[in-house]
């Protein structure tokens, strides 16, 4: 993945956050791009992410905790805010192999699943990225976020019973 820069104006950043980006634009931008599905909209997360920072303080203790749930929170706020527009990015199409057909009926599961998971209240939707989009294992969800083991799991098992409700909703078949 490319090096995603911020604008000028932001190029002159304190030194702290400065170095913060250079740690952790990567960790911001991937999880924004799982969620939201589209570079553009990651990047917009990436910034929105940053221009937060600048304005306020990050925890010391758990910067990259808090940069992911930031991120998480974000780009769900995107796809929310998207919600109602049925655009397809041609480009998503690309089928590498695959008929046409099957590229874009992943598209539009791919597009309702992340309909349904900006429902999910944030943490549920936090825990749910976390596990099956990032692929961290309850216990390491559970050091991030600060909860127990138990929470994690319960949680999970209700962002994956609303999501089943949503995605039946929306007509896709398990």
């Amino acid at each position: 993945m490319a090096e995603v820069s911020l604008p000028m104006s932001i190029a002159m950043m304190p030194p702290a956050l400065d170095d913060l980006y250079a740690q952790h634009n990567r960790l911001v931008f991937s999880a924004a791009y799982r969620i939201t599905g589209s570079a553009a909209d990651a990047e917009d997360v990436l910034h929105t992410v940053f221009l937060r920072v600048l304005r306020g303080s990050v925890p010391t203790q758990n910067a990259e905790g808090y940069l992911r749930r930031a991120a998480v929170n974000a780009a769900l706020d995107v796809v929310r805010a998207r919600r109602g527009s049925t655009d397809v990015e041609l480009e998503r199409m690309a089928s590498g192999g695959r008929d046409g057909l099957d590229a874009v009926r992943d598209s539009e599961l791919r597009a309702q699943l992340r309909a349904a998971l900006a429902t999910l209240p944030d943490r549920a939707a936090e825990v749910f990225v976390l596990r099956h989009f990032e692929g961290h294992t309850n216990p390491q969800i559970a050091r991030m976020l600060g909860i127990s083991q138990i929470g994690v799991a319960v949680t999970l098992h209700r962002a994956r019973k609303k999501l089943q409700e949503e995605l039946r909703k929306a007509g896709v078949r398990s």
